[in-house]
């Protein structure tokens, strides 16, 4: 399995902690959220894992650096000169992968209990697969009955995105994007018609009118994004029942 863990945000949602050092690197309880997600990524048996970084890169560098690793295959994708956001970090570490196999992408700041291996070896075959659910937000990816992404709403100013003009968005499901979600190699060539910098769902949201990029629920998942420096402590209370 190869992996690839989105570091490089800004953490503004995180002031003030992020005012001096990345996201990646804030604490809950005895690990930074870097090495939550890398050992939890490891443990599904990720043998390689990918970690860009932009916002107090050196830092990043630094910590892998000291801890060897942390004994694992990482290797930094260094956007330090512009930060690309998720698409154009994916496009910018495509030559670290290789092309034969999923990649398994995870935000640094989510937590959950989702098993990453069945995840992995259950959707392996797909062009791409989101984990999602039915977590309350204003933000919802749109599904058919069959569950391939056709849309994207934000049910507060009523805008819809969606290759369909004709979406019917009260006949969709309307689910949360969870931030781990499964990625095919097969798509990197679409990437060459993508600018250096832009977001890896406003990618699917343009190709899933021709591609199939499906959405998948997991039975009994609890997950938690660490969004804000108030959560960390609802943080360290979360992993523990993990």
């Amino acid at each position: 399995m190869q992996a690839m863990i989105f570091a490089a945000g800004l953490g503004t949602r995180l002031k003030p902690l992020t005012d001096t050092m990345p996201k990646a690197l804030v604490r809950v309880g005895d690990k930074t959220l870097l090495e939550h997600t890398v050992r939890r990524l490891a443990d599904a048996g990720a043998d390689r894992m990918v970690v860009n970084v932009h916002h107090f890169a050196q830092q990043i560098r630094d910590f892998l650096y000291e801890r060897q690793n942390l004994g694992y295959d990482i290797r930094i994708s260094d956007e330090s000169e512009a930060l690309l956001d998720t698409g154009g970090g994916l496009k910018k570490a495509q030559g670290m992968f290789r092309h034969d196999e999923p990649v398994l992408i995870h935000n640094v700041d989510i937590l959950s209990n989702v098993d990453l291996k069945d995840f992995y070896n259950a959707n392996r075959d797909e062009d791409a697969a989101l984990l999602v659910s039915e977590r309350k937000t204003r933000r919802y990816l749109l599904f058919d009955c069959e569950m391939k992404l056709v849309g994207w709403t934000d049910t507060e100013t009523g805008l819809v995105r969606s290759p369909y003009p004709d979406l019917k968005v009260d006949k969709c499901r309307k689910l949360a994007f969870a931030g781990i979600h499964l990625f095919s190699p097969r798509l990197f060539p679409l990437f060459d018609k993508f600018p250096d910098k832009f977001g890896i769902i406003d990618f699917y949201l343009s190709v899933c009118g021709t591609i199939s990029i499906r959405g998948v629920e997991c039975s009994g998942l609890r997950l938690m994004d660490v969004g804000k420096a108030a959560t960390i402590g609802l943080a360290e209370d979360f992993v523990k029942t993990l």
